[in-house]
């Protein structure tokens, strides 16, 4: 059984810092990608950082330089650290972790972690 948990949302004020974890667990195909997403009311889920089995890492352009994302390829774990938090950063975020399926791809994700920033 595949499980996704994430941790370390929470309400913090506007400056502030928050990191959240995701560790995966029974997921038996190649792993090719972990990340985070995050939906706020009212609008389209949106990726906001990814790191790939290579180490590789892509932003989102609002978190650019005020978030990092790091992984364990050995433990399946992904981390987000959000510094200089924005009131436009309130959002569920979401891990998912991309996996390759033969030819196909396929996603799983976890239940969100909800992020609130103050201002």
């Amino acid at each position: 059984q595949v499980q996704l948990v994430e941790s370390g949302g929470g309400l913090v004020q506007a400056g502030g810092s928050l990191r959240l974890s995701c560790a995966a667990s029974g997921i038996i195909f190649e792993i090719n990608a972990m990340g985070w997403y995050r939906q706020a009311p009212g609008k389209q889920r949106e990726l906001v950082a990814v790191i790939t089995n290579s180490g590789i890492t892509n932003y989102i352009d609002s978190v650019k330089g005020r978030f990092t994302i790091s992984g364990d390829n050995a433990k399946n774990t992904v981390d987000l650290q959000m510094n200089n938090l924005k009131p436009e950063d309130t959002a569920v975020y979401y891990c998912n972790v991309r996996v390759r399926v033969g030819l196909s791809m396929g996603n799983y994700w976890g239940q969100g972690t909800q992020v609130i920033v103050s201002s």
